[in-house]
C-alpha cells in the first residue's frame, strides 16, 4: 500500500469516528488529507468504496486478533496471548481514539451499522470472522481437554463461547468507560478466575 493510500485511509477512519459516514464529506476528507484532488481521487472515486476499504483496513486487519498466531499449547497459554493481543489492539485504537469522548465510542459502532448497511459483505464477512473465532477457541480446548488440562461437564464449544462472549461485553463496556488501556487486565483477572473453575 502507498503511503498516500495509507494517509487517506487512517485520515478517513478517524473522520469516521467523529461524524457518522453520512455526515462526512468527500471534500472534508480531501482538505483533511492535505492531497490535492487529483490526487486523492486517484485512489477512491466514491465515498462508498473509500468507506469499505477503510472497514477492511482498519476493522478486519487491524482490530481483529488472527487466532493463528496465538499458542495452542494449551488453553492458558492461548488465553493470555489472547489478551496481549487484546492489549495491543487498544494500542492502535488509540491511536485514533480519545477515550473520554462518549461520541466518538458511540461512533465506533455507528460505524458497524454503517458497514451493515452500505457494504454488501460486511455481515458476511463479519459471520465468517466470528465462525473462525468460535472455531479456534473450540479447536484449543478440544485439545486441552484431550491433554487432561481440565475437566468441565460443559460441552467445548459452551466453554468458548464463555471467553468469546465475555470478551466481547467487556470490551464494549470498557469502551463506554474510556478504559480499553486495561483490557488485557479486566479480561485475565476474569478469565483466570474461569479457568480456575473448570480446573476444578
Amino acid at each position: 500500500m502507498t503511503s498516500s493510500k495509507a494517509h487517506i485511509l487512517k485520515t478517513s477512519f478517524y473522520l469516521f469516528l467523529q461524524k457518522s459516514f453520512k455526515e462526512v464529506t468527500m471534500n472534508e476528507i480531501v482538505i483533511a488529507t492535505g492531497l490535492s484532488k487529483g490526487a486523492f481521487y486517484h485512489y477512491f472515486q466514491s465515498k462508498e468504496q473509500l468507506f469499505v476499504e477503510v472497514i477492511n483496513a482498519f476493522f478486519f486487519d487491524q482490530l481483529m486478533i488472527d487466532h493463528r498466531k496465538l499458542s495452542t499449547n494449551s488453553l492458558r497459554d492461548f488465553y493470555h496471548d489472547y489478551a496481549q493481543q487484546l492489549k495491543k489492539t487498544a494500542v492502535v485504537f488509540k491511536e485514533y481514539v480519545n477515550y473520554n469522548d462518549t461520541k466518538v465510542n458511540i461512533n465506533y459502532l455507528t460505524m458497524m451499522f454503517d458497514a451493515l448497511a452500505l457494504f454488501p459483505g460486511f455481515r458476511d464477512k463479519l459471520k465468517e470472522a466470528r465462525l473462525n473465532e468460535l472455531a479456534a477457541w473450540t479447536a484449543v480446548i478440544t485439545k486441552s481437554r484431550g491433554s487432561g488440562e481440565f475437566s468441565s461437564p460443559m460441552s467445548d464449544e459452551q466453554i468458548a463461547k464463555m471467553f468469546i462472549y465475555s470478551n466481547g461485553g467487556i470490551s464494549l463496556h470498557l469502551l463506554f468507560d474510556g478504559g480499553l488501556d486495561t483490557i488485557d487486565e479486566e479480561m485475565l483477572t476474569l478469565w483466570d478466575h474461569f479457568y480456575r473453575e473448570l480446573k476444578d
